[in-house]
């Protein structure tokens, strides 16, 4: 008789109440996000949730409950970043345990205004966008029919109840747990320092929780703040450059990620994602001798795989990627848009 495999959630601990879970997200290359458990004297708190999907409910549940915690002990969630693979599931961990729910407030604004605005407002609003930047009527149209038919449901994700302001040193009893504002990525993207010796004696200061800011192997989308009630010309590159500094001047014992895996050396990778970001203004910098929409730009970029066999949603990110880069060089007076184009198309000066 063959004995059946019994498949239990990947739990790592880390040491010195340090646990992460590995709660999947469906159909995503990331595969998953590490949800991390803290331990306090006041009982355990969550850094991020996971995805919004009863699979990884399951996982999140089972997960914690090989660390010994029920999800009904849960005491409060910090949320890294609003985007729903990390705050998708803390309102189903509220409703079952009464946590409260941290989140920087430019953030908590964006949840604010997704539940405020009717689907159809951001797919108009997203379709609006991606023709001015270029992109073509069959790459916009699904958009344009989810807007008029309200097909695709809006998100609905937790309203947070709790602020965390940059320097904060959070208010979790027999842990020192200090917000590192590091916007890029999000406007309101927090990393989480724990200003704790390393349980093994590791060379460097404490641990980093750092969200999407800074993984292992992969660059975190950096795209621009996407906001319908707001024109404000925000530069999330140059945010996103910034806050890097700032995190390898902690130089932190261990990184633990959202994504992948944990690592050590935070001031080396951030050398390493500098390097690319500059190397990518560079080649735009080339493309742009002729005048370009960031669509026409992304289609040139080079990205993981062929341009032709990027898939729909990617493409649509690889654009505000093109965007925010270019925005970077507008600021740097290094490009500009031509005047009287449209769509809008920009030129290296």
């Amino acid at each position: 008789m063959t004995t059946p495999q019994v498949t239990e959630p990947p739990v790592i601990a880390h040491g010195g109440g340090v646990w992460s879970v590995k709660v999947p997200i469906p159909d995503n290359p990331l595969g998953c996000t590490l949800v991390h458990l803290l331990d306090t004297d006041d009982g355990p708190v969550l850094i991020d949730t996971g995805w919004d999907d009863p699979a990884s409910w399951s996982t999140l549940t089972a997960g914690l409950g090989l660390c010994g915690v029920a999800v009904e002990d849960v005491r409060g969630v910090v949320i890294t970043h609003h985007h729903p693979d990390h705050h998708g599931l803390s309102a189903r961990v509220r409703e079952a345990s009464g946590a409260w729910i941290a989140m920087h407030e430019a953030d908590a604004s964006v949840v604010r205004r997704t539940r405020a605005n009717p689907p159809e407002r951001w797919y108009g609003y997203l379709a609006a966008k991606l023709t001015a930047a270029g992109a073509p009527a069959e790459h916009v149209a699904p958009l344009l029919g989810a807007r008029d038919a309200s097909r695709l449901p809006g998100l609905d994700p937790a309203l947070p109840d709790r602020g965390i302001a940059p320097g904060e040193l959070l208010d979790l009893p027999g842990r020192r747990l200090r917000a590192v504002w590091t916007p890029g990525h999000t406007p309101g993207h927090v990393c989480l320092h724990l200003e704790e010796a390393h349980p093994a004696g590791l060379r460097g200061t404490g641990r980093l929780f750092s969200g999407d800011h800074l993984l292992p192997g992969i660059t975190p989308h950096i795209g621009l703040y996407e906001d319908p009630d707001d024109d404000t010309v925000t530069d999330p590159l140059g945010d996103y450059l910034d806050s890097l500094e700032r995190v390898g001047r902690l130089d932190p014992a261990e990184v633990l990620p959202a994504h992948q895996h944990a690592f050590t050396d935070a001031p080396a990778r951030v050398r390493e994602l500098l390097a690319h970001h500059e190397e990518r203004l560079t080649g735009l910098l080339a493309l742009l001798c002729e005048p370009l929409t960031p669509w026409d730009l992304a289609a040139r970029m080079e990205w993981n795989r062929p341009w032709a066999e990027i898939p729909y949603g990617s493409r649509t990110i690889a654009v505000s990627e093109a965007e925010a880069h270019v925005r970077r060089l507008v600021k740097l007076g290094r490009a500009e848009a031509v005047a009287g184009s449209d769509p809008v198309t920009y030129v290296a000066v």
